[in-house]
């Protein structure tokens, strides 16, 4: 028989843990991609991700 491990639920607390400043809006973005640029646009683009949600965005330059 192989080793047991024992499995333990991760708790809500824990689970959501700094969530709730993204949901209001506060996340803390960082740069994924610097000065990529964009065809449509003509101009240098950013690309930010948040490090709590995962949740992307880009900023024009």
């Amino acid at each position: 028989m192989g080793d047991v491990v024992p499995f333990k639920r991760p708790k809500l607390k824990d689970k959501f843990k700094g969530r709730s400043l993204c949901r209001e809006g506060f996340h803390r973005w960082v740069v994924v991609k610097e000065s990529q640029f964009d065809v449509k646009q003509g101009r240098l683009v950013t690309l930010l991700r948040c490090e709590r949600c995962g949740q992307g965005k880009t900023e024009a330059r």
